[in-house]
């Protein structure tokens, strides 16, 4: 009988194990026939990808890949959950939100999936006064209701507090969250928002509502500004620090403060970061609480919300493909409410087919994927529970750093967080800018064609404070223009690329450059003559041999036919006659910006 070792990569018995090191030498070998030469451990290196916050994915992990022990589902450090069932029993919580007091929507969501509701109540929301209206023929003893009232929370409160007891729903059948998030509302706004009469609706809540929560920790105003996924975590276990420290001076228990707090995160479409990132924020809750000492209490309760960042304005339809990879990483990562946002979200107020879209993600993903049979389903993955360690210590030493320089409300109001958060931002502006994070139907496939999508307008967000980023605004800006120039003379300004040789040599730079220039809103014009194409700039595309042999030439005749400005898809080089390049990698902003404003499109 063979009997096969425990560990290495055994193919087959009559094989022996295949080492890690024959997998770099292998991978050497391969790179080596592309031009680089590089050693294994440098090979292994070379196909690693940079991520944010200095991390790093490998090619390849394996046992080697010492991560701390996560624990069981249900236990301290809560790494695999919160909940020993997890989301096994029904599925996660399916909360939608709403900023109108739009009570046919309210019931429609209600009796089509969804199981819990965000209401935005006060400015930029629902006024308190129609909080009756909008949950007009709801039963509250079933739909747990969270409230995102900013400045508004104890009067949106004790209306909900009012309702609950007019409609007859008992003290511990109510459900739900009041919402207050004082630093919160601080980052959106720049409002200081004292904690007195949050500290009182805590205490409230913990005496007579025990299913009540009085106060939502919200990362996504950092999200929203540009921060990192450590950052995220780092400002939110600090907030909820504040918020410990507050509510345990007005006299509750460290174990009544944990239960006092609900936690808010994005999910973006990084589904592995996202997973990551909901794992590592349970386990440094625990720890918090552990060095609280209360280690029982630190099961953190999880609102993930689908990343407004990446919902792109134009081409919004492929927003659902991202909602749906955002809600399978929540949902593998074991959050335990779930809000998807709508397709046109970033348009306006969703329409009826937008809502439907929203919430039968979460319903297809649990009902017809069963994604949620399995607790913790990326649990053992060797990538993802490394990938949590380190998120964790990035976000640990994010947060040490926050309170090194007296916590959450002293570094909002110096300053420190919104430049730490910018220069986040700007990092990855550059990356978006030269499409090496590429934004489908926006840098990438773009379609200037397609009829824009409109929506009624939204209310207007509470605005102040941080500032909320979008992956598309640089490109937005850029389309803008073209549209004005578009509405202005009738036309897109216009491009001319001129593809020299036969289509085996010139479609692939062709292709590349007609997706670069329509990034911008310029038109690409492929058929004719320059002459006749209406352009004043021209692009050659061809291949590096057929360059060298005519570009010059080509070059010198489009300028004799009216030529202003000549580009050549493809690395810089010495071509007469060429002024600038765009190549894979390049500042695509920078140039789309600059050719709109030689062609005057303000």
């Amino acid at each position: 009988m063979t009997v096969l070792p425990d560990d290495g990569l055994p193919l087959a018995a009559e094989f022996p194990d295949a080492t890690h090191e024959q997998w770099q030498r292998l991978v050497a070998g391969v790179l080596r026939k592309s031009g680089k030469e590089v050693s294994g451990d440098e090979a292994e290196d070379a196909l690693s990808t940079a991520l944010e916050d200095g991390l790093l994915t490998r090619p390849l992990y394996t046992a080697r890949e010492a991560a701390p022990d996560p624990g069981f589902p249900g236990f301290a450090p809560f790494v695999r959950g919160a909940r020993a069932e997890g989301n096994t029993t029904g599925g996660w919580d399916v909360r939608q939100r709403h900023t109108t007091a739009d009570n046919s929507a309210v019931l429609t969501d209600l009796e089509n999936g969804v199981t819990s509701l965000w209401l935005v109540v006060g400015d930029g929301g629902i006024p308190v006064e129609s909080l009756d209206t909008a949950l007009e023929g709801v039963l509250l003893d079933l739909a747990p209701v969270a409230l995102d009232a900013g400045s508004s929370v104890e009067p949106a409160a004790r209306e909900l507090l009012r309702l609950y007891d007019e409609r007859g729903v008992a003290k511990e059948a109510a459900r739900g969250t009041l919402g207050a998030d004082p630093l919160g509302h601080e980052a959106r706004t720049g409002e200081e928002l004292a904690l007195p009469g949050v500290t009182a609706l805590a205490r409230l809540c913990a005496e007579e509502y025990p299913g009540l929560r009085a106060l939502t920790v919200d990362a996504l105003p950092y999200h929203e500004a540009g921060g990192s996924a450590a950052q995220e975590l780092g400002c939110s276990l600090a907030t909820g620090v504040a918020y410990l420290r507050a509510l345990t001076e007005a006299g509750l228990s460290i174990e009544q403060a944990c239960a006092q707090l609900e936690f808010r995160y994005a999910a973006t479409a990084d589904q592995f970061l996202t997973i990551a990132k909901l794992r590592a924020a349970r386990r440094l809750w625990a720890r918090v609480a552990e060095v609280c000492g209360a280690p029982g209490a630190g099961a953190q309760v999880q609102h993930a919300v689908s990343s407004p960042v990446m919902m792109s304005r134009r081409d919004p339809w492929v927003n659902m493909l991202r909602t749906t990879v955002a809600t399978l990483a929540a949902g593998v990562g074991g959050a335990d409410s779930v809000t998807v946002l709508p397709f046109d979200d970033s348009l306006g107020l969703p329409d009826a087919f937008a809502r439907r879209i929203a919430r039968n993600t979460s319903t297809i993903l649990v009902e017809e994927s069963h994604l949620a049979r399995v607790i913790d389903p990326a649990g053992g993955s060797w990538y993802v529970e490394r990938l949590t360690d380190e998120l964790a210590h990035a976000g640990w030493e994010f947060f040490q750093w926050i309170e090194g320089l007296g916590g959450q409300a002293a570094v909002l109001r110096s300053g420190r967080l919104p430049e730490e958060l910018a220069a986040t931002w700007a990092d990855r502006s550059a990356r978006l800018a030269k499409r090496r994070e590429p934004i489908t139907g926006v840098s990438e496939f773009p379609h200037l064609a397609e009829r824009p999508v409109e929506r009624r307008p939204a209310p207007e967000r509470p605005s102040g404070g941080l500032p909320r980023v979008r992956r598309d605004e640089a490109y937005e800006e850029l389309r803008a223009r073209s549209d004005a120039h578009l509405a202005a003379t009738g036309s897109r300004p216009r491009v001319f690329l001129a593809a020299i040789g036969p289509a085996a040599a010139h479609t692939a730079r062709t292709t590349f450059a007609a997706n670069l220039f329509q990034a911008g809103g310029i038109e690409p014009v492929t058929e004719g003559s320059f002459a006749d194409s209406g352009a004043t700039e021209v692009c050659l595309c061809s291949s590096d041999a057929l360059y060298g042999e005519q570009a010059a030439a080509v070059a010198e005749e489009l300028r004799s036919a009216g030529a202003s400005q000549v580009f050549l898809a493809g690395r810089p080089g010495q071509y007469p006659g060429v002024d600038s390049y765009v190549f894979a990698g390049c500042d695509a902003v920078a140039v789309l910006s600059a050719t709109l404003d030689r062609m005057g499109v303000s």
